[in-house]
C-alpha cells in the first residue's frame, strides 16, 4: 500500500496543490480541514483531476483529542503541516488570533501525534510544516539565503518562527522525529487543468489574485505601490513560484524524510525576482487585455528587492522550480476566468 500523508489544511491553496501532487506521485494523502478559510467544493475538484475520492476529516486542528483519534485511524507516515492563518495585515491587527491559530494549531498537532505514538496507536511520522521567507524581514542582501538573519517583522512572521523554534525544541526531545521546514517565498499560479486555484476571502492580500480579480473585472484597477525602487522600472521586486513547483516541493520534502534524510529548513523559490510591473504585463500576455494600474505610495517595511537562493533545496531534494513567470500568469488567468467568482459560484 502507498503510505498515507496527512495534509492539514489540505482544502487550501497550497494544501489542494500539493495532494494533487502527492496523488501523482504514488502517495495516499488525507486531508484535515475546518473550511473556515478554504471551501468544500474543493474536494470535487480533486476528485476531477485525480480520479479519486479525497479523504477528508473535517474538524479544526485546535481540538487535540480529536486530532488524536486522526492520527491513529488513518496512521499516517508523514505529515504536511499547512493549517493556520497567513494575512500580514490581519495579524498586527489580530495578534491573538495568530498566535492562537498558528502556535496554538501547530502545538495541539505535535500533542496529538506524540499522544498516538506513545500509545502505540500510530509510529512517528515525518513531519513537513509550511513556513515563510517573511522570517528574514528586511534582508542584509539577497538572495536571501537560509543562513540570513531572522527578523520577523510582523505577527504573523513571528508565529511561524516561534513554531519553527517549538519543532527544533521538539526534536532535541525526540531526536527519532525528522522535521523538515520550508520557507516558502511567493506562492502564485493554480493547477493547470483551472479546477484549483487561489480563492482569497475579501480583498486579496497579494499581487497575483488582485491582478487576476482585476483582470476578470471583479475589481475596477490595481494599485502599485512605489514605482521609485532602485529596480529597473521603479517598482518592488519579489520571487514568484508557481504553486505546483511548489507543491511539487512539499513531495521532494516528504520523499526526502522517509528515506532517512535528517531534518532541515530550506527556501523554496525560484531564485530569481520578478518587478510588479513585469507581472502586471505578464498577465496582459496570458489575458489578452490591459490591466488597469495606479501609482500609490510606498507602504511602509516593504523593500525593494526579495527573492530566494534556492540552492540547497536543489542540493538536498534534487528539486527545483521549473515554472516561468509567463506559466504561473497563464494557469492563474485560466483558473480565474473559468471561475470569476472562485469556488462560490461552483
Amino acid at each position: 500500500m502507498s503510505p498515507t500523508i496527512l495534509l492539514t489544511g489540505g482544502a487550501g491553496y497550497i494544501g489542494s496543490h500539493t495532494f494533487v501532487a502527492l496523488v501523482e506521485a504514488g502517495y495516499t494523502p488525507v486531508i484535515l480541514d475546518n473550511f473556515s478559510n478554504s471551501h468544500p467544493a474543493v474536494l470535487d475538484r480533486l476528485a476531477r483531476i485525480t480520479g479519486m475520492t479525497p479523504v477528508c476529516e473535517r474538524g479544526d486542528v485546535l481540538d487535540t483529542p480529536w486530532v488524536q483519534s486522526v492520527v491513529t485511524r488513518h496512521t499516517p507516515a508523514a505529515v504536511v503541516h499547512f493549517a493556520g492563518v497567513k494575512a500580514v495585515g490581519e495579524s498586527v491587527a489580530q495578534p491573538l488570533k495568530y498566535y492562537r491559530q498558528n502556535v496554538g494549531g501547530s502545538l495541539s498537532l505535535l500533542q496529538a501525534i506524540e499522544s498516538a505514538v506513545d500509545a502505540g496507536a500510530a509510529p512517528l511520522p515525518a513531519f513537513v510544516f509550511s513556513s515563510t521567507a517573511t522570517v528574514y524581514g528586511d534582508p542584509d542582501e539577497v538572495p536571501v539565503r537560509e543562513s540570513a538573519p531572522l527578523r520577523p517583522s510582523s505577527p504573523y512572521a513571528q508565529t511561524k518562527l516561534t513554531v519553527e523554534e517549538m519543532l527544533g525544541c521538539a526534536v532535541v526531545a525526540r531526536p527519532a522525529w525528522r522535521v523538515g521546514v520550508l520557507r516558502y517565498f511567493n506562492p502564485v499560479g493554480a493547477h493547470a487543468s483551472g479546477l484549483i486555484g487561489e480563492d482569497p476571502s475579501g480583498i486579496p492580500n497579494n499581487l497575483m489574485p488582485f491582478v487576476s480579480q482585476v483582470a476578470v473585472g471583479r475589481r475596477e484597477r490595481l494599485s502599485v505601490f512605489g514605482n521609485d525602487y532602485p529596480t529597473p522600472d521603479g517598482t518592488g521586486i519579489r520571487d514568484y513560484i508557481h504553486v505546483q513547483d511548489l507543491a511539487e516541493g512539499h513531495v521532494a520534502a516528504v520523499r526526502a524524510l522517509l528515506a532517512g534524510q535528517p531534518g532541515f529548513t530550506l527556501n523554496l523559490g525560484t531564485g530569481k525576482g520578478s518587478s510588479v510591473l513585469d507581472v502586471v504585463h505578464a498577465f496582459e500576455r496570458a489575458c489578452g487585455r490591459p490591466v488597469p494600474y495606479q501609482v500609490a505610495p510606498r507602504r511602509p517595511g516593504d523593500v525593494a528587492e526579495y527573492f530566494a537562493d534556492p540552492a540547497r533545496a536543489r542540493e538536498l531534494l534534487g528539486w527545483q522550480a521549473r515554472r516561468g513567470l509567463d506559466e504561473m500568469c497563464a494557469d492563474s488567468w485560466r483558473w480565474q476566468s473559468g471561475n470569476p467568482a472562485g469556488y462560490a459560484g461552483a
